[in-house]
């Protein structure tokens, strides 16, 4: 028997005790370590997901942890491997699959969300989506490959250049995220956030930042820019104003890549795209390429983990600890410490 973490309908998170499901032919057992509490985990707690939730739902995907346990059949992994899980599982026979783009699956299963997620204490999952985390890396740390995984995807579609100048819209951990992935590539990068603690951890970083609602926000873009045109900005604010920002500060042929997760549409001004050139592009998850990147920034230190991480709770109190994500204030990224995996 073992503690997960649930989501049980009407808001509510429950950790309840249940059983351990052994590893069957082509599965691994998992020793979760650490799970972080994401946005999409807020919408499913919230029940904007619950057309795809199946209750009571083990909730979590950003994870890390190490082999307890192998399946029949598994040779590539073994008892104290550190891992992470890409939690994609594609169908392989629709048109998205077919063509090569199994992360956009038109019947993708997204473990936490479609399936039994992480925020337990052993995780049964297909060999085939474990990540190998490096020795040197720390499995709290290790909790942030998946985020950083969306950033690196992210910054691939914009197909940026070593200088290129990039506005990211929204700074709270993805925003960041991608800004410090387009760092790490070589672009001029500045943040805008509206919320101040936001723009201090930013800044910390070394990262230039904005506050759009003081003044006018294309002056002061300029202003930053030094009269140079803006190549590429990434919208992950979710917001109409933020689109608008990220629309209206391209330079002739910028690109738009959109993050944030829009729950109504929204107005886009065609007319700019149209006399400047511009493209907007979408962005979704990740490929197991991003995965492997963004394992290799963490461990070489590009991207500052324990900035970004602002709490570190047992499982026992991941109800609070949803509670204090969802409550906003000085947090960034919360941990849930699913078991003592040393």
């Amino acid at each position: 028997m073992m503690l997960a973490a649930r989501y049980v309908g009407d808001r509510g998170i429950e950790v309840a005790t249940v059983e351990a499901a052994p590893p069957g032919p082509g599965e691994v057992q998992v020793a979760v370590a650490y799970t972080g509490i994401c946005g999409t985990d807020l919408h499913i707690r919230h029940g904007d997901m619950d057309a795809r939730v199946d209750l009571p739902a083990v909730v979590g995907h950003e994870m890390s942890g190490r082999v307890v346990a192998c399946g029949p059949d598994v040779h590539d992994w073994h008892p104290g491997d550190a891992v992470t899980v890409m939690p994609l599982r594609w169908c392989g026979s629709c048109s998205a699959c077919t063509s090569g783009h199994q992360h956009i699956c038109e019947r993708l299963d997204f473990m936490g969300i479609d399936s039994p997620g992480s925020m337990q204490q052993l995780w049964t999952v297909p060999s085939d989506v474990l990540v190998h985390l490096p020795p040197a890396l720390e499995l709290a740390h290790g909790a942030l490959v998946e985020p950083t995984a969306v950033a690196v995807h992210d910054v691939r579609r914009a197909d940026l250049r070593p200088g290129e100048r990039v506005v990211v819209v929204g700074g709270g951990p993805v925003g960041i995220l991608i800004a410090s992935v387009a760092a790490a590539d070589g672009a001029d990068v500045v943040v805008l956030e509206v919320n101040g603690y936001r723009r201090s951890v930013a800044e910390g970083l070394g990262l230039a930042t904005l506050d759009p609602t003081d003044g006018d926000v294309g002056d002061r873009l300029r202003g930053w820019s030094q009269g140079g045109p803006v190549g590429a900005s990434f919208e992950v604010s979710g917001t109409q104003p933020g689109m608008e920002v990220a629309l209206a500060c391209l330079g002739p042929r910028g690109r738009m890549v959109q993050v944030g997760i829009h729950a109504q549409p929204r107005t886009v001004d065609l007319h700019q795209v149209f006399w400047r050139e511009l493209s907007i592009l979408g962005a979704r998850v990740y490929e197991r390429s991003d995965f492997e990147r963004a394992v290799a920034l963490l461990a070489a230190g590009h991207v500052a983990a324990d900035a970004l991480i602002s709490r570190v709770q047992p499982l026992e109190s991941a109800a609070a600890a949803f509670d204090e994500l969802a409550a906003g204030g000085e947090v960034m990224k919360i941990l849930v410490r699913c078991g003592d995996v040393s």
